[in-house]
């Protein structure tokens, strides 16, 4: 093989390969004698098979099969007699085409990744900025709960229904004077106005009282999912059993057992350590944004275009997704296209921090293990259908720059990680308030590189948020989502920063769901779901 280098600027090189046709005669010859052996072809005894007749047979296969493996073959000494570091996959051309029994021309084009140092470790001194829960936190956050779980106290008899009231009731349909599936029962508990049965049913409840017994007339929507019932007149006998009105859910032992908590204190127990993840969740963002502020101060190189391209790439199809979830949409549009050029800056950044901080795991000896590895590959194979799963995961052991953007988010975590046992931290409390704060300014503070690349852009804090993954090669940092970003809403938060500890905790229910849950006078007939 002859190489010609044709290209050599800043990171980019291109070369010219030439594999002579013998090359390719000689392995094309190799793999004959090795299929010879497994081919049979009647007439001929097993492996006697004659050379030519197996040329004859597979000439094509095999020829098509050698020439990409002897191109593969060139690419990688290439890469290895020049000692390059591609960056990305290299632009492999096969000039011309090729014809059987000439010399084979390629020209590859690459960019290599920058000689980076990997920066000493001694000195790195970091702030950790840590929110105490405190006891009125958790109470706010019970109480919270407690007000999302809605629970009735049985009204005097002489009280009429009115909307918002929950009523017991038994009720029998009937369809052209039969009784029909799923149209009775007992017992079941539905608030008035609520919309949980169909059409006018409800509304002929208003105004009853406990003990009424009273029959109404409902016709099923044509849309019904039972199709005996779709646009059926039905009568209902209908019983009222209790009349029943919300009343205020306390916090206290019985609201934590009707969550299937032991108590009021196993209930205190989970919601603090919510609201501890939570904040623990932001303080590691601000100390990694400081990590991260701190090293792209003290380092500018050159980086290659390519990543930067793919990466902005990245950055700009999410904020053309998000931007068209706004309310008005192409002003959304507008406002980014008026920020590209801070958004390639940003790119540009994120490329550079993880080539540094992949520098500095090989340096110190980081490593992303075969076991993490494997569970990567198993958690990412998880968002594709079953049939799939096992195709994407040989994708992924197969194809080393896939398995490199997998490994990237790990990596980047385990060298920060690695750069937090390292650092001198200090401690300081705050409330919650300020530790968003702080983040929104170290946010502001990373507009300025942006901006001396982009003068005439203006809403720089608002386009931080991008910093979250790393490309391939690379460990990437994370960034909290901006104020104003116009598609950057709480979707880009960390997920620590979300106040919803009241989510992990199951719902009250009201009662026994036995009736119909949308628009039905009965789960199993009248139910419209």
């Amino acid at each position: 093989m002859q190489i010609k280098e044709t290209a050599n600027k800043g990171l980019k090189r291109a070369y010219q390969l030439t594999i002579t046709a013998k090359d390719i005669a000689d392995r094309i010859e190799a793999e004959v004698k090795k299929i010879a052996p497994q081919v049979r072809m009647p007439g001929f005894r097993p492996g006697k098979v004659p050379a030519n007749l197996v040329k004859k047979m597979h000439g094509e296969q095999l020829h098509s099969q050698t020439v990409n493996d002897v191109i593969r073959e060139s690419v990688d000494q290439l890469m290895k007699d020049k000692e390059l570091r591609p960056a990305m996959q290299p632009k492999i051309d096969l000039a011309g085409g090729y014809e059987e029994g000439k010399d084979a021309e390629l020209s590859v084009e690459l960019e290599i990744l920058p000689e980076v140092q990997a920066p000493s470790t001694d000195g790195l001194k970091l702030e950790r900025l840590v929110v105490p829960v405190s006891d009125e936190a958790v109470d706010e956050a019970i109480e919270g709960i407690a007000g999302q779980n809605k629970s009735y106290k049985d009204a005097a008899k002489t009280k009429k229904a009115a909307d918002g009231d929950q009523i017991i009731i038994d009720f029998t349909g009937r369809v052209d004077g039969e009784e029909f599936e799923g149209g009775k029962a007992e017992d079941a508990p539905l608030v008035l106005g609520s919309g949980q049965f169909i059409p006018g049913f409800e509304e002929q409840l208003t105004g009853v009282k406990t003990g009424d017994a009273k029959t109404i007339t409902v016709t099923f929507p044509e849309d019904y999912p039972a199709e005996n019932l779709k646009g059926k007149e039905a009568e209902f006998d209908i019983t009222v059993k209790q009349v029943k009105v919300e009343t205020e859910t306390k916090a206290d032992d019985d609201f934590a057992k009707s969550l299937g908590l032991e108590g009021l204190d196993k209930l205190k127990e989970l919601i603090r350590g919510q609201l501890e993840q939570q904040t623990a969740g932001l303080t590691r963002t601000q100390m990694k944004r400081q990590l991260l502020d701190t090293l792209a101060a003290g380092h500018d190189f050159e980086v290659p275009e390519g990543m930067v391209n793919a990466e902005f790439e990245q950055i700009w199809a999410q904020l053309q997704q998000e931007a068209a979830k706004e309310e008005n949409p192409e002003e959304a549009l507008k406002e980014i296209e008026a920020e590209k050029d801070d958004y390639r800056s940003i790119a540009e950044r994120r490329v550079r921090l993880g080539l540094l901080l992949s520098e500095i795991g090989q340096a110190n000896g980081v490593e992303v293990t075969q076991q993490e590895m494997s569970m990567l590959i198993q958690q990412a194979a998880q968002q594709y259908r079953p049939e799939d799963r096992e195709r994407f995961i040989q994708y992924v052991q197969q194809e080393p720059m896939a398995a490199a953007q997998l490994r990237a988010p790990l990596y980047e975590d385990k060298v920060v990680d690695f750069l937090f046992d390292k650092a001198e931290i200090t401690e300081r409390e705050v409330t919650q308030e300020e530790l968003e704060a702080a983040i929104e300014a170290d946010e502001a503070e990373e507009a300025k590189p942006a901006k001396k690349k982009a003068p005439a852009k203006k809403k720089a804090p608002a386009k931080k948020a991008e910093d979250k993954k790393a490309p391939a090669k690379k460990a990437a940092e994370k960034k909290p989502a901006a104020k104003k970003a116009p598609a950057k809403k709480a979707a880009d938060k960390p997920t620590a920063e979300k106040k919803a500890p009241a989510k992990k905790a199951p719902a009250k229910k009201p009662a026994a769901k036995k009736p119909a849950a949308k628009k039905a006078p009965a789960k199993k007939a009248a139910a419209k779901d």
